[in-house]
């Protein structure tokens, strides 16, 4: 998981109804139109994403339904897709959710190791499971750890922190079976210099969680001159039956629970090389850029996030290396943006935060245990950055 914006942003309360000036409601767009046909083909179950506050989710699905009911406009068919659910919690006190579990995210400061954190869940005749070690893959920020839990319709959980670790804090999400809502499903394939990849609407990202209950956008689009590429892992499962869902779960960890105010990556690639869109960055034509060119700021490295691009492969990467699929579709990507950008993908640059003025001598496709102590992407996909570089040059 990615780590924190420069400035964080004060906490977000979603809004049921953001301004007409977003993109929720699924508005078309130019770049708004993606293939209803790959997204199911990508193992994508498109289930757009609902506020963490359970006690909300009445109102929120009938005002989605209400709001999405009109008739699809041109280009889109109507679908029905479930909303997420999520319930926080703090501390290692057991935690019984009101709907089947689908993930646990964990997050805790004072410590980036996750040794002696611990997880055991809970069935729905209340049997306890064993308890399970926390996964040491994960990326951390400069004082804490962040992890992504699949749980497979768990009633409940409970967990001991790492040892050192201070402020636990989880949540219980479900991105697969809450309450249903009528979307407008764009049908063309959307591509990004002949790239194929799904929109935000694709993968069913809910606009909703971007803004305040007064409208205001909770991080709001910055844009400064690109300079360089950083890798990920979210350190969440290998094979992992459900990629989209695993999107749309990371969505709202970010969005919410870590108060970014959007999903902290600019593209993640899932295993099978599907491509999805990651943080919002207007009505341009080219995701993650403005109209001039410019990326969007996005948060996957600390205090050097402007200008720096960041692509997260679902999965984890410590013991293993991504997919044949997955390494396609990043070489590509890469490929792609490289060559928008003008640069030497081999190179060596000075990277000069324009808000902070600090300065980094990185690779222009690095990854991001290379800004910061952590081990994202993982020690084999880290190992393979020299040839993913060379492949991306030579392509």
């Amino acid at each position: 998981m990615a780590v924190p914006p420069t400035e964080p942003t004060s906490s977000p309360t979603p809004s049921l109804a953001p301004p007409s000036s977003s993109r929720a409601g699924a508005r078309v767009t130019r770049r708004g139109l993606i293939g209803a046909a790959g997204a199911i083909a990508a193992g994508a179950a498109l289930t757009p994403v609902a506020p963490a506050d359970t006690s909300a989710e009445a109102a929120t699905a009938e005002t989605a339904s209400t709001a999405d009911a009109a008739a699809p406009e041109p280009g889109t068919t109507s679908e029905t897709f479930p909303s997420t659910r999520a319930q926080t919690a703090t501390g290692e006190a057991p935690v019984e959710a009101a709907f089947p579990i689908g993930y646990v995210g964990v997050r805790w400061t004072g410590t980036r190791e996750a040794t002696g954190g611990r997880i055991r869940l809970i069935d729905a005749d209340g049997g306890k499971g064993a308890w399970m070690p926390l996964s040491d893959g994960g990326c951390s920020d400069s004082n804490g750890g962040a992890l992504l839990i699949p749980v497979d319709r768990a009633s409940g959980y409970a967990l001991r922190a790492p040892d050192g670790a201070t402020e636990l804090r989880s949540l219980a999400v479900d991105t697969t079976r809450g309450p249903a809502r009528e979307v407008a499903v764009p049908q063309d394939t959307t591509r990004v210099r002949g790239v194929a990849y799904l929109t935000r609407a694709a993968w069913g990202a809910d606009e909703k969680l971007r803004f305040r209950s007064d409208g205001a956008e909770i991080s709001p689009q910055t844009y400064h001159p690109f300079q360089t590429l950083t890798v990920h892992h979210t350190a969440t499962a290998n094979g992992d039956p459900d990629p989209a869902a695993t999107v749309r779960a990371l969505y709202h960890v970010h969005t919410i629970t870590n108060d970014w105010g959007d999903i902290g990556y600019h593209f993640l690639i899932d295993e099978a090389g599907q491509i999805y869109e990651g943080r919002y960055s207007g009505e341009s034509a080219t995701p993650a850029h403005d109209e001039g060119g410019k990326l969007v700021t996005a948060f996957h490295v600390l205090s050097f996030n402007p200008g720096n691009l960041g692509i997260a492969l679902l999965g984890t990467l410590t013991k293993q290396g991504p997919t044949a699929a997955a390494r396609d579709a990043l070489t590509t990507l890469l490929r792609s943006m490289v060559r928008m950008h003008g640069v030497d993908p081999e190179s060596k640059v000075t990277y000069t935060s324009p808000t902070t003025g600090r300065t980094r001598e990185v690779y222009e496709i690095g990854g991001h245990r290379d800004w910061m102590a952590t081990e994202c992407p993982g020690a084999v996909m880290h190992g393979e950055l020299g040839a993913l570089r060379k492949a991306v040059a030579t392509g």
